[in-house]
C-alpha cells in the first residue's frame, strides 16, 4: 500500500505558487503598522516593513538581487506605496465601521500558481478587514465579492475602475508567472531539497 501511495504522489502534477501577505494595523503596541512577506512554494523569500522602510530577501533570492538590484527597488517602493495605501483604507475602514480606537487590522493576500506539467496557471487575490472576508477577486469576471453590507461601496468603485482591473488581468497571466518562473529558476537547488529551509 506505502508503494501505492508513493507512486501515486509522484504522478501528481507540481503547481508551484508565489504569494504575497501584506497586513496593516493600528493600536498595536511594539509591532510595524505595515508588514508584507512573499514566499514561494511556501518558503520565505523576502520581507518589509514600515520600520525598516525596504524590502529584505532570503535566502536565493540574494543572489538574484546581486544580478538584478533594481529588482529589490521596485519590491522597496512596491512596500512603501503600499504601507501609505493600507493606512488610508484602514482609516476608511474604521470610519465606515464607525470604530476610533483599539486594535484594527486591513489584510490583503494575492499570488499565482503555475502547472509545470500542464503550463496552467491561476491568480487569486483576497482583502480582510479585523479577522473577517472583505473583498475578494473573481478573476474569470474580473469582479469583486463583497461578503459584507460594509463593503458594497469599495465593490462597486474597484468593479467600475476598468483600467485597474486590467492591469490585475495582466498582472496574473503574466508578470506574476514570469516573476514565480524566475525566482523558481534561482531557487530550485534549494526547493529541490527534501527537507525545505524553516518559514519565519
Amino acid at each position: 500500500i506505502m508503494w501505492l501511495l508513493l507512486l501515486g504522489h509522484e504522478s501528481l502534477p507540481l503547481t508551484h505558487s508565489l504569494k504575497y501577505f501584506y497586513t496593516g494595523s493600528s493600536g498595536v503596541p511594539n509591532f510595524p503598522e505595515f508588514v508584507a512577506v512573499a514566499l514561494v512554494d511556501e518558503v520565505q523569500i523576502g520581507h518589509c516593513d514600515s520600520n525598516t522602510k525596504r524590502a529584505v530577501p532570503k535566502h536565493w533570492m540574494n543572489k538574484l538581487i546581486e544580478d538584478d538590484p533594481q529588482h529589490l527597488e521596485w519590491h522597496t517602493a512596491n512596500c512603501m506605496r503600499s504601507q501609505q495605501v493600507f493606512k488610508a483604507e484602514l482609516e476608511t475602514l474604521k470610519q465606515r465601521f464607525n470604530q476610533t480606537g483599539g486594535v484594527h487590522t486591513y489584510q490583503n493576500m494575492y499570488g499565482c500558481e503555475w502547472d509545470d506539467e500542464t503550463g496552467d496557471v491561476n491568480g487569486y487575490e483576497q482583502f480582510g478587514y479585523d479577522g473577517g472576508d472583505w473583498l475578494v477577486l473573481d478573476l474569470k469576471t474580473l469582479t469583486w465579492i463583497a461578503p459584507t453590507p460594509q463593503a458594497v461601496i469599495t465593490k462597486h468603485k474597484w468593479d467600475q475602475n476598468k483600467a485597474r482591473l486590467s492591469f490585475i488581468q495582466n498582472f496574473y497571466a503574466t508578470v506574476c508567472i514570469d516573476c514565480l518562473k524566475k525566482y523558481l529558476d534561482y531557487g530550485k537547488s534549494t526547493l529541490q531539497r527534501t527537507v525545505l529551509p524553516a518559514v519565519s
